[in-house]
C-alpha cells in the first residue's frame, strides 16, 4: 500500500509540475506583450520604477497565468520531492521560447531547437535519478528542519546576498547587467520553495482535521511566502522589461534551479540517500539542461535553420573546385615569377649590368 501510494503521489506531482511549466511559460509572453504595449503608449517603464503595468489587462492575464502555474507548482511540492519538481521548470523555458517565436517575433533558430531538445533530455534524466527526501509528516518535523544550523547559515547568507543586490548593486548595475535582477529572484526563490513545502504540509494536516491554524509556524511560512513571491515578481518584471525574454527565462531557470537544489540538499538532506549512479545522473542531467539553455539563447541572433544549412553545404561544394583552380593558378604564377627571377640572375652572371635589364610585357630590353 505504501509503494502504491508513493507511485500515486509521484504521478500527481509530475502532472502538476508539467502543467505548472505550461502556465508559467505562457505567463512570460503575456506579461511581455503587456509591457511592450505600455512602452508604445509612452508610459513609464517598469525598469525605470514605473507601475503603469497594474492598469494593463495583458499583464494581469500573465499574472493570473503565473498564479495558476505557481499554484500547480505549490501542489506539486506537496506530493513530490523538490529535486523532482524543480528540474521540470525547464519546460517553462521551452514553452516561453516557442511562444515568443510566434507572438513576440523572437526567432527560434536551429541552435534554439537543439537547446530545447537537450533541456528535455536533461530534465528526463534528472527525473529518473531524482533523490528521495527525508519524510516530513508534520509541522513539528518542519520546525526542526528550519532551525538546523546548516539551514540557518544558508538562509542568512541568502538574505544578506539579496539585500546587497537590492540596495547596492541594483541601483548601479540593474539597467545594464541582466544577472543583477535575476540573482535577486533566484536566491529569494530558494526560500520561497521551502515555505511552499511547509505550507503543503500545513494544508495536509488541516485536511486531516489537525488544528494547524493555531500554530505560529503556519502563519510565519505564509507571510514569508508572500514577501518572497512579491520580491520575485517585482524584480522579474524589471528584468523582463529591460532584457530579451528568450534571454531572461533560461538564465533565470539555471540560477533558480541551482538555488533550489542547494536549499533542498541542506534542508531535506536529499543527497545523503543517493547512490553514486544517481548523483552522477542528477548532475549530468542538470549540466545537460545548462548546455541546452546556453544553445537556446547564446546563438539566438544567428539566422540558421536546416534549409539555410543545406544551402550553405551546397555552396561549399560548388566553391570547392573553384578554390582548387585558384590554388593551381597561384601555383603557376609563383612558378612563372620564380623563372623570371632566375633568368635575371642568369643575365647578371652572363656579364650584363643588373640595372640595365628590364622586363615589360614579357619582353627583355637592354639599355
Amino acid at each position: 500500500m505504501g509503494q502504491d501510494r508513493g507511485k500515486y503521489d509521484f504521478y500527481i506531482g509530475l502532472a502538476l509540475a508539467v502543467s505548472s511549466s505550461i502556465f508559467i511559460g505562457g505567463s512570460f509572453i503575456l506579461k511581455k506583450k503587456g509591457l511592450l504595449r505600455l512602452a508604445r503608449k509612452g508610459s513609464m517603464r517598469a525598469g525605470q520604477g514605473g507601475h503603469a503595468y497594474l492598469k494593463e489587462c495583458l499583464w494581469w492575464a500573465g499574472l493570473l497565468s503565473m498564479g495558476a502555474g505557481e499554484a500547480a507548482n505549490f501542489a506539486a511540492y506537496a506530493f513530490a520531492p523538490a529535486t523532482l519538481v524543480t528540474p521540470l521548470g525547464a519546460l517553462s523555458v521551452l514553452v516561453s521560447a516557442v511562444l515568443s517565436s510566434y507572438f513576440l517575433t523572437e526567432r527560434l533558430n536551429l541552435h534554439g531547437k537543439l537547446g530545447c531538445l537537450l533541456s528535455i533530455l536533461g530534465s528526463t534524466t534528472m527525473v529518473i535519478h531524482a533523490p528521495q527526501e527525508e519524510e516530513i509528516d508534520s509541522l513539528e518535523d518542519m520546525a526542526k528542519k528550519l532551525v538546523d544550523p546548516g539551514f540557518v547559515v544558508f538562509a542568512t547568507a541568502v538574505i544578506i546576498i539579496a539585500l546587497i543586490f537590492i540596495f547596492v548593486l541594483g541601483p548601479r548595475h540593474g539597467q545594464t547587467n541582466i544577472l543583477v535582477y535575476i540573482t535577486i529572484c533566484s536566491v529569494i526563490g530558494a526560500l520561497s520553495v521551502s515555505c511552499v513545502k511547509g505550507l503543503g504540509i500545513t494544508i495536509k494536516e488541516a485536511i486531516a482535521g489537525k488544528p494547524v491554524l493555531t500554530k505560529p509556524l503556519a502563519w510565519l511560512l505564509l507571510l514569508s511566502l508572500i514577501a518572497c513571491v512579491s520580491t520575485q515578481i517585482n524584480y522579474l518584471n524589471k528584468a523582463l522589461d529591460i532584457f530579451n525574454t528568450s534571454l531572461v527565462t533560461p538564465i533565470y531557470y539555471v540560477f533558480f534551479t541551482t538555488s533550489v537544489l542547494s536549499c533542498s540538499a541542506i534542508l531535506f538532506k536529499e543527497w545523503e540517500h543517493m547512490g553514486t549512479d544517481d548523483i552522477i545522473g542528477t548532475l549530468s542531467g542538470f549540466f545537460t539542461i545548462i548546455v541546452g539553455i546556453f544553445l537556446l539563447h547564446a546563438f539566438k541572433d544567428v539566422s540558421i535553420s536546416l534549409a539555410t544549412l543545406a544551402v550553405s553545404i551546397r555552396k561549399d561544394e560548388k566553391n570547392g573546385p573553384l578554390l582548387n583552380g585558384m590554388a593551381a593558378h597561384n601555383h603557376s604564377s609563383y612558378e612563372l615569377l620564380r623563372n623570371e627571377v632566375t633568368e635575371d640572375f642568369d643575365d647578371i652572371e652572363s656579364g650584363l649590368p643588373f640595372d640595365s635589364v628590364s622586363r615589360r610585357n614579357g619582353t627583355m630590353t637592354v639599355s
